[in-house]
């Protein structure tokens, strides 16, 4: 996939994909994550296919995009264009030097939908790490605890929260918010220092297929 994202990007303007932030270039750097279950997808930018058949659970990118105002559509995998979306058409705005992740998932009422989330990359202590948690699950409020504290509280879809944390594992949690009801896990996640940890929580509640996808992009030094 990799290759066809090389290809396709070049297609429609967009720069080779970077494995970190660079301040060296007037462009964005943008990953395009799939947290909508059971549903390959096909992504549109400026009406050109980007993916094919892009997987729920797994992440593209991230790539390189010159600033400004995208139109982004997401078909099913099968669509021979993007006149028939099931996300979109959504108009993006991209500025210079930003990180952002495009995120396909359900909102909390089950539809599907695309939120656009900005990625900080603000400097962290010595040995510490931002965890970031993104509720993008069909699924009411959550509370997060890690190693059994409660690190966040009340989160709803599509919302996010962010906590710089000592670098190291922790076992988390999601419960439903107020409640000692877990959703998902636990699940023993990895803080790394001087690294964004994004935790999405995705899928649906109702369809008892609730989990988590992990991104991590490294801070800008």
């Amino acid at each position: 996939m990799r290759t066809r994202i090389l290809m396709l990007a070049s297609a429609i303007g967009v720069a080779a994909p970077a494995q970190a932030w660079s301040g060296s270039h007037d462009d964005a750097t943008v990953s395009i994550v799939h947290a909508v279950p059971n549903t390959p997808v096909d992504v549109y930018v400026n009406h050109h296919r980007l993916l094919n058949d892009f997987q729920p659970g797994t992440i593209a990118g991230p790539l390189k995009l010159e600033r400004g105002t995208y139109t982004v559509s997401i078909t099913a995998a099968t669509a021979k264009n993007d006149h028939h979306p099931v996300i979109g058409p959504v108009k993006l705005t991209f500025r210079a030097h930003r990180n952002y992740s495009v995120v396909a998932h359900l909102t909390a009422k089950g539809a599907p939908t695309a939120t656009l989330y900005r990625n900080s990359l603000a400097r962290t202590g010595s040995g510490k790490g931002r965890l970031i948690v993104r509720h993008d699950a069909a699924a009411p409020a959550v509370d997060v605890r890690a190693n059994g504290a409660l690190l966040i509280k009340h989160l709803t879809n599509p919302h996010q929260a962010a906590r710089v944390v000592p670098a190291k594992t922790y076992s988390v949690r999601v419960n439903l918010a107020g409640t000692s009801t877990t959703a998902i896990g636990p699940v023993d996640l990895k803080v790394k220092a001087h690294t964004d940890t994004i935790v999405y929580a995705w899928g649906s509640a109702a369809q008892h297929n609730l989990m988590v996808l992990v991104q991590r992009i490294p801070l800008r030094h």
